[in-house]
């Protein structure tokens, strides 16, 4: 008996569809796996979101929500974002300009008085992508607003020329936020919720929700032990990883502020990051959005491809400095291309007892190099050792530092990397006041990679 037309488009839809729905479920399963196993080697705790093409493809909480152990996580719970949150100050920044309120080339004396005359030569657009040059006061960034308020106006003159060097600064951020509310008339919490949160539907988002409160996770470390909130400075925003999704999501595709507000924000001087991390742009579209950010045993990543409607957001409460590595398995799955499930951190395996005692530290790092390729990752040596190397400068170990540093710029690694080792050293013995060995670390770091411009700025300044 012959089918109709009609039941031929109908059987046609069914085995379309269940090849679709099959293909989906497959992807869901691989994603789920890889989760799973991250989670089993410890590299992962925490909350994570992917959507294709604006649906939920995989959400999952994993792990716990504090060092109890008690209670585990959930969609609902809330993350601190680190420097992610930066976007937020960013943004708002770009939104006034649109606005007509501020534009990019005014001075930050315009709308904070009381500050030096450094703060005449300091524009707004170099506050967005960190070339103000206004030093670091404390390197573990832990001032209160007060506190920093007070170091600016005792500031006499800037570490470089504005626009010719890139330092990441929080108070380049501190500063963004005193501007807008300056501008706007509301403080900044408000001007984020009635412009951004409200508008967006971000309904679990909050502007420094205590950590202590019961609705954020807890973090804590290795051993679970909780960990401390260290970050005295107000303005940081704390969300769930859905909320985080609505904001990436709306944001990449303009819906915020304008694709040239966009790109005028991803602006980056080389080498550094921008307000909004670091961003990709073919034949004037954006390709790809990605940023990390850390604080106290906190860490997040977003990823965004908006041409491929691909979004990735990963939080987590005890932070293994693995999310890049996670988000790659990820793509790998939704790409069709080999995956890898990271391993654990040897930074974060090493970098305390290096500081208790670098001798013994070395000698535990030289030991799980030998012997444990299988539990953890030297696929990036160089960077697990630059990065020791800036936890301890960040304690005040500056002999320590430089001594990391040059066992870094000594392996095999890209020259952009071996030149960042040798202007960390530069750095180190700027502080330490010797400028000869300053100098010839700022003049290794040029010979290495000609294109630092940090270092040359530094020896432009010496």
């Amino acid at each position: 008996m012959a089918l109709s037309a009609k039941k031929i488009f109908i059987l046609l839809f069914l085995v379309i569809h269940g090849s679709y729905v099959f293909a989906q479920q497959d992807l869901t399963r691989k994603i789920d796996s890889v989760i799973r196993l991250a989670n089993k080697r410890g590299v992962f705790n925490g909350n994570i979101l992917i959507k294709k093409s604006g649906k939920i493809l995989y959400e999952a909480s994993m792990g716990y929500a504090d060092a109890s152990k008690k209670s585990t996580l959930s969609k609902n719970l809330l993350f601190d974002i680190g420097s992610v949150s930066k976007e937020f100050n960013g943004v708002s920044i770009m939104m006034l300009q649109e606005r007509g309120l501020l534009k990019l080339e005014d001075p930050l004396s315009k709308y904070i008085p009381g500050l030096g005359k450094w703060s005449e030569r300091v524009l707004i657009k170099h506050l967005i992508n960190y070339t103000s040059g206004i030093p670091l006061f404390n390197l573990l960034a832990q001032e209160k607003d007060e506190v920093i308020f007070e170091n600016l106006r005792a500031l006499n003159d800037l570490q470089f020329e504005p626009g010719s060097a890139y330092l990441y600064n929080h108070y380049n951020v501190f500063l963004q936020m005193r501007i807008i509310e300056k501008v706007s008339g509301l403080s900044y919490a408000d001007f984020i919720k009635e412009n951004i949160f409200t508008p967006l539907e971000m309904n679990n988002s909050v502007v420094d929700y205590p950590a202590n409160c019961i609705r954020i996770a807890k973090a804590f470390d290795n051993e679970f032990k909780p960990t401390a909130y260290t970050q005295s400075m107000s303005g940081w925003v704390r969300l769930t990883v859905e909320d985080l999704g609505k904001w990436v999501d709306a944001l990449d595709h303009y819906r915020v502020i304008s694709a040239e507000s966009y790109k005028s924000l991803s602006e980056n001087f080389p080498g550094g990051e921008s307000s909004l991390g670091s961003t990709s742009f073919a034949n004037g579209q954006l390709t790809w959005h990605q940023h990390q950010g850390s604080n106290s045993n906190f860490e997040a990543l977003l990823y965004s491809l908006p041409q491929e409607n691909i979004l990735i957001i990963i939080m987590t409460n005890n932070q293994q400095m693995k999310v890049h590595g996670i988000k790659s398995a990820i793509l790998g799955i939704l790409q069709n291309q080999h995956v890898d499930v990271p391993k654990k951190s040897v930074y974060l395996q090493v970098r305390e007892k290096i500081l208790a005692n670098r001798a013994k530290g070395l000698a535990y790092y030289n030991l799980l190099r030998a012997n444990h390729f299988d539990s953890y990752d030297f696929s990036f040596e160089i960077g697990d050792l630059l990065s020791t190397g800036k936890y301890l400068q960040r304690r005040e170990h500056f002999d320590d530092a430089i001594y990391i540093y040059n066992l870094a710029v000594r392996l095999k690694g890209r020259p952009s990397d071996i030149a960042y080792g040798y202007e960390l050293m530069g750095n180190c013995y700027l502080i330490k006041k010797d400028k000869p060995q300053a100098i010839k670390s700022y003049q290794k770091a040029i010979e290495v990679d000609p294109g630092n411009k940090n270092a040359k700025a530094m020896l432009s300044t010496l």
